[in-house]
């Protein structure tokens, strides 16, 4: 029995063992690559799981997450799909890991899928490629300038293929936007303007709770600091369809400057070529609501790169999620999600690439993207270093508002050349226990 014959059956009998594709070596194409889930949240149960269950070649093998509810209803969700997808009466080889380092020193597991609270990013992140394992990391990277570094670093140190998980580029109607601007057909590229959507209001306060017995709440919380449990400040209980609570809390996320601006600043990133730098001035002004739900609200933050290029990003009350390029020659703008394009060039929404000019139109889907850069031994579509050059102009932005100044920027160092104070905010939150020296 070959190999390949070994791995169909060894499926077909729906065993509990899974064969670890590292008993063969490196990843290879035709080899099957084990995942492992960290996190089982809103965002693994509406994209993340079904994308990857998708793809070729890939068994999910494992899910961990310290919400124990959430990690069952995970496992249930993957031995369904594998029972239903094989024509078996059961299945059940997705085994449960409460704690991430398992996962993480597991031999069988290739990839793993990084879909945690923003505070955990890179701090796990950091320990997976030192465990040399391929992973792809949820958007934001990281809740400073000096975090995310630290993060694109370790993935260079130790060699792994690592991936920015964002679905922006895959979106064909976004792609073809940039594609559109970056073939010349609005003329120089000279301003963009983007919108994010508006945040619920602000919870002022909220009692202190007991603790719900699924929720390892010490391990939640990991290298934030110790503060009483309440469910404003986490995620519903027994729930997975609901924008989790501690996105508008500043010691875990950054809100929507953050959340929304690295999906739309990789967009400009990319439309402007200027992937591995960023912009060198920054003003902006914003609400800090004095409340449990304390990140900035109702901003507007103004960005100028060396080439000239003008960028505002804003949201109100009432906003919604656009994007406008505007060239010396036409406009183009990509409204509401996933896309709806509207042009200054009516033809350009249907344009496709003529010979010579660049086509994304074959760019994959973004999980399908990650299995095959293992594979194939090359990087990402949105490599870690591209992913905290985006998350490093919200955090640049969010720095200009809290200190109202004009700030001025330089990508090569990653520092601000005109303020002390607004250098002393680029550093990494300080992490408690076992993570502070991780």
């Amino acid at each position: 029995m070959d190999r390949r014959e070994f791995l169909m059956k060894s499926a077909c009998a729906a065993s509990a063992t899974a064969l670890p594709a590292r008993v063969f070596g490196a990843v290879a194409p035709g080899n099957r690559v084990n995942v492992g889930f960290i996190g089982t949240g809103r965002q693994v149960f509406g994209a993340n799981l079904k994308q990857m269950l998708a793809v070729p070649g890939v068994q999910v093998v494992t899910v961990c997450d310290v919400d124990s509810w959430r990690m069952a209803e995970a496992q249930k969700y993957v031995n369904n799909f594998y029972a239903t997808r094989d024509n078996l009466s059961s299945y059940n080889g997705c085994t449960t890991r409460a704690d991430f380092r398992d996962v993480i020193h597991d031999p069988n597991i290739d990839a793993l899928m990084i879909s945690v609270p923003d505070h955990w990013h890179t701090t796990m992140g950091t320990m997976v490629a030192k465990a040399k394992k391929h992973f792809a990391m949820e958007k934001p990277l990281s809740l400073s300038v000096q975090q995310g570094r630290r993060l694109s670093d370790a993935v260079k140190t130790y060699g792994v293929t690592a991936r920015t998980d964002s679905e922006f580029r895959s979106v064909r109607v976004q792609s073809r936007a940039v594609e559109l601007v970056r073939n010349g057909h609005i003329g120089k590229l000279q301003r963009v303007e983007i919108t994010f959507p508006s945040d619920p209001p602000p919870v002022i306060d909220a009692p202190d709770m007991p603790v719900p017995p699924e929720l390892n709440y010490e391990m939640w919380l990991g290298p934030a600091p110790e503060v009483p449990y309440t469910e404003k400040r986490v995620h519903d209980v027994k729930q997975t369809n609901l924008r989790p609570n501690w996105m508008r809390l500043s010691t875990y996320a950054q809100g929507m400057i953050s959340n929304w601006g690295a999906h739309y600043f990789d967009m400009v990133q990319w439309a402007n070529r200027s992937e591995d730098s960023g912009p060198v001035e920054v003003e902006g002004h914003g609400e800090f609501p004095n409340a449990l739900w304390d990140t900035m609200i109702n901003f507007k933050v103004h960005y100028r790169y060396a080439n000239g290029l003008e960028m505002t990003c804003e949201q109100t009350p009432t906003s919604t999620p656009a994007i406008t390029y505007f060239g010396s020659d036409g406009w183009i703008k990509v409204d509401k999600y996933p896309g709806v394009m509207t042009s200054s060039k009516p033809a350009l929404v249907t344009h496709e690439p003529e010979k010579g000019e660049e086509d994304f139109s074959k760019i994959l889907w973004d999980k399908n993207d990650f299995i095959a850069s293992i594979r194939e031994g090359r990087p990402t579509l949105i490599p870690i270093e591209v992913g905290h050059r985006d998350i490093t102009i919200s955090q640049i932005g969010l720095i200009a508002c809290q200190t109202q100044e004009k700030l001025t920027w330089d990508p090569a160092k990653e520092m601000f050349k005109n303020s002390n104070r607004a250098n002393a905010m680029l550093a990494a939150p300080i992490a408690r226990g076992e993570w502070a020296n991780v």
